[in-house]
């Protein structure tokens, strides 16, 4: 059965990405978005995690409190746009581990080329994020996965800022046990594979580049 994305609705969230989406926010600004919007999704794709009862002291008495299991956690961005959602998400996960995936898409073929992977030595013990602001053909993330997997991986999460149904149909048929996280679901991919409306080249964007 395919599954579906888990799309955010959160206000935040949704008036960042309206920022995000206008052809005339700045570099700086966008840069600064995409980490906002990163961060928050963090705090709803999260949610799921387990906690176990501790006690700490308080300056007046002993208090009942809940911590993370203890569960380890890595955070892939696919580079290179995938690296604008990094900061955002240490801001609120600062002890998680960082690995690197480099994908490009090749202008005459639309396929991932893979030409960088640096994962943590550990990641089979830890809960993955794949970070991406873009899910478009599927591809990228598609091979991501792959080699997430490939190390051993078995509790993987994709997080985008902007998803198109054909990237996501190619995602999840692929992958149906991960879960997959995004602020929109656009409508289609345009002959030169852009997500329409989406908000153009996020690398660029971010980077300055265009």
């Amino acid at each position: 059965m395919e599954q579906k994305a888990i799309i955010f609705a959160h206000p935040l969230i949704q008036h960042k990405l309206s920022l995000l989406r206008d052809k005339n926010t700045g570099v700086k600004e966008f840069r600064e978005l995409t980490g906002e919007i990163a961060m928050l999704m963090c705090y709803e794709a999260t949610r799921d995690l387990t906690v176990v009862e501790t006690t700490v002291e308080t300056p007046l008495a002993t208090a009942k409190t809940k911590v993370l299991s203890g569960r380890k956690l890595a955070i892939v961005p696919i580079l290179r746009a995938g690296l604008g959602m990094v900061d955002g998400i240490l801001q609120m996960i600062p002890a998680a581990k960082v690995g690197h995936i480099g994908i490009y898409r090749d202008p005459n073929t639309s396929l991932p080329m893979e030409y960088y992977c640096k994962l943590p030595s550990d990641i089979a013990e830890r809960d993955v994020i794949l970070l991406d602001p873009m899910l478009a053909t599927g591809g990228s993330a598609v091979d991501a996965v792959d080699k997430v997997k490939a190390q051993g991986a078995t509790r993987i999460r994709f997080m985008c800022i902007i998803a198109a149904p054909e990237g996501l149909k190619v995602l999840t048929q692929s992958h149906p046990d991960i879960a997959v996280y995004c602020a929109a679901l656009d409508d289609y991919l345009d002959e030169n594979n852009y997500i329409v409306p989406g908000l153009g080249d996020a690398g660029d964007r971010i980077f300055g580049t265009k």
